[in-house]
């Protein structure tokens, strides 16, 4: 039998509730308060704050909702693989997880740094992970350089992409958005490559 720590048990379906009335008063623009949410989801306040330390964590989870994983085959062709990744989590965003959420997702965080501090403990510093992997790969492989600082990589990598989408404001199956991508991934990957000190 699992061990069950200390508390009630919780109840079926509660969470997607709580989360699914998050989401409505986001999706409409309104603040997403304690008692908004409880008069939306019908749980009560203290079984909300069971499950979630704050309501800047409540409100990561649900922005987070139908965002997919991040994997990246590290048994391939590593540069490619790697710029596919960033490419396909810009472009192929399920139907779950629309435009308009994205950008309340960052509206929401710039303006709240408790918020965009739980949005990354939880959500972004994990999904970061399958890029520091991929490029420990390429340390391993001898293909990437060994003095390189993978996480201050994952950083440049990430903002060719995110400065098409965020501050060009522009998608990316933009042709134009994706030559600029492929020139800067390029000058960034020859800078990492094994050989380029």
């Amino acid at each position: 039998m699992p061990f069950r720590g200390p508390g009630r048990p919780r109840a079926a379906g509660l969470d997607e509730r709580v989360v699914a009335a998050a989401l409505e008063l986001i999706d409409a623009e309104l603040p997403v308060t304690a008692g908004r949410l409880v008069e939306r989801s019908g749980v009560s306040r203290a079984a909300i704050y069971r499950r979630w330390p704050s309501l800047a964590d409540l409100v990561a989870a649900a922005l987070d909702r139908g965002r997919e994983p991040l994997e990246i085959p590290i048994d391939g062709d590593l540069r490619s693989a790697i710029f596919e990744s960033f490419l396909g989590g810009a472009e192929r965003q399920p139907s779950t997880y629309s435009d308009e959420r994205m950008r309340q997702r960052l509206r929401l965080a710039l303006a709240d740094r408790a918020l965009q501090r739980a949005y990354w403990d939880a959500h972004v510093s994990r999904r970061r992970v399958a890029t520091l992997t991929a490029l420990r790969a390429g340390i391993d492989r001898g293909v990437l350089r060994d003095d390189l600082d993978v996480e201050a990589c994952v950083d440049l990598l990430g903002g060719v992409f995110y400065y098409q989408l965020v501050v060009r404001g522009v998608p990316m199956t933009d042709a134009d958005a994706l030559a600029r991508c492929r020139a800067a991934f390029d000058v960034v990957w020859r800078g990492m490559a094994a050989g380029s000190a």
